[in-house]
């Protein structure tokens, strides 16, 4: 699996194209904007996109979602805990930071714990509550690698001053479902420098 990272959108965000190199077939983890970009990556490289995945719904982080899924007729997965977050565009702040209003709804839903399969590439859902009410960070265990949109950060942790954020939840979730992965798991986050679990563990100011 290759993966390939472009940092979009005024606020920096980090989106994640992943590729199963013997099919050609690509997944897009968090679109955050510039939908005519990312169909020309995909064009290039002549990749087959297979689906979208979001770890939380914030404006962000999924200003391209409306006509990468209209392009490509590809499902958009999102946590459960999501919906109504990413059906409003105050709570959503689509409005805030972008000015232009985003109102979604995935087309799967996602459980914790559950296992996606798409494009011959398997994540598992870690629901990590917090950043949002349906932060999710996506799990592959066979090459050690996570996605952890705005719940850590290299040397930090999300914000939660957001309509939804609390501290102790989000503290609680990365404890609890994040630390205990494998120190050499790469932490591909949704700003900032790419980590890896020990390093969190280690030097973190918040779990030191």
């Amino acid at each position: 699996m290759q993966i390939q990272c472009y940092t979009l959108g005024s606020v920096g965000t980090h989106c994640y194209l992943l590729i199963q190199e013997e099919t050609g077939e690509a997944l897009l983890v968090d679109p955050a904007d510039r939908g005519e970009f990312l169909e020309e990556k995909l064009t290039q490289q002549n990749l087959t996109l297979k689906g979208i995945l979001l770890t939380h719904g914030h404006g962000d982080h999924i200003m391209a979602v409306s006509r990468l899924r209209e392009t490509y007729q590809v499902p958009v997965l999102a946590h459960q805990g999501e919906q109504e977050l990413l059906a409003d565009p105050e709570q959503n702040l689509s409005q805030a930071l972008f000015g232009c209003p985003v109102s979604l709804a995935a087309d799967r839903w996602l459980g914790d714990g559950e296992l996606v399969e798409l494009a011959g590439l398997c994540l598992r859902v870690l629901h990590t509550p917090g950043h949002t009410p349906g932060s999710c960070c996506y799990y592959m265990e066979k090459e050690g690698v996570l996605f952890s949109g705005d719940t850590l950060f290299c040397a930090s942790v999300g914000r939660t001053d957001f309509p939804g954020g609390s501290m102790s939840t989000l503290l609680h979730s990365i404890r609890e479902k994040l630390l205990p992965l494998p120190d050499e798991t790469k932490v591909y986050p949704g700003h900032a420098e790419l980590t890896a679990i020990g390093e969190e563990r280690r030097y973190n100011p918040y779990f030191r």
